[in-house]
């Protein structure tokens, strides 16, 4: 017999499996930030939301060069999510953070967005690839005969000092499946505070922007704004 599932709504996606895609991790609040002389671009673009508007201060980023983090994210954690609307309940998920070849430390976009993707769509998430040529791009397989495609097109990150670290990302999303495929953009900046060796919160703020056919210059739609809290695991054994 044909299937009976219908399609995950695109909206759903975007807030849900299409925003894990970017390996942003949604946190518990961080409190404020230290004080600086001149605001850096990001702390401005923080600043100015919800009322962001493309094009951002986003710079492209290479093909093979991913988002790096400082070493205290090397390792791996439980993430716990929470929504500060109370719309959702917390959501508990692993994540990790591993050396790249040149030994700089960086998220593991398969496995994160598919932990995440999990939590929140369950059964509809079926797999998660990360393009072997381009650490930026993600292809998430989902039910209803539906595939939604992420790419990081512009980013920015800062260290401020040696606890706080703030990165942003703008991703092109595409969902294809029944129909023309559908396509939106969405830009979230996050902020990490290392409060120990074993805890890392965080805030994030977020919003989406139509299709870049409707024109490069856009303003910001559905901003969100959310927290995370992240607890070391222990390293697994070989073979466990």
């Amino acid at each position: 017999m044909p299937s009976t599932r219908r399609p995950i709504p695109l909206q759903r996606l975007l807030n849900g499996i299409g925003l894990c895609l970017l390996a942003a991790l949604l946190g518990l609040g961080v409190g404020a930030a230290p004080a600086v002389a001149a605001p850096t671009a990001l702390q401005q673009r923080l600043e100015a939301w919800p009322a962001w508007t493309l094009p951002a201060p986003l710079p492209r980023p290479r093909r093979d060069a991913d988002l790096i983090y400082p070493d205290w994210f090397a390792g791996h954690w439980r993430a716990t999510s929470h929504d500060p609307s109370g719309q959702k309940l917390d959501r508990h998920f692993a994540v990790r953070f591993l050396p790249n070849r040149s030994g700089q430390v960086v998220g593991d976009r398969a496995f994160n967005a598919t932990a995440i993707g999990r939590a929140v769509l369950g059964e509809h998430l079926l797999a998660v690839r990360t393009d072997p040529r381009n650490p930026n791009r993600q292809l998430a397989e989902l039910q209803g005969d539906q595939q939604l495609e992420s790419t990081v097109v512009g980013r920015r990150s800062e260290q401020a000092g040696g606890a706080w670290f703030l990165a942003d990302e703008l991703a092109l999303q595409v969902l294809h499946g029944p129909g023309d495929p559908r396509v939106s953009r969405v830009e979230t900046l996050s902020r990490y505070r290392l409060i120990n060796p074993d805890r890392i919160e965080a805030e994030q703020w977020q919003a989406s922007y139509g299709s870049p056919a409707q024109g490069l210059a856009a303003t910001a739609e559905r901003p969100w704004r959310g927290t995370l809290l992240l607890e070391r695991e222990p390293e697994p054994q070989p073979g466990a």
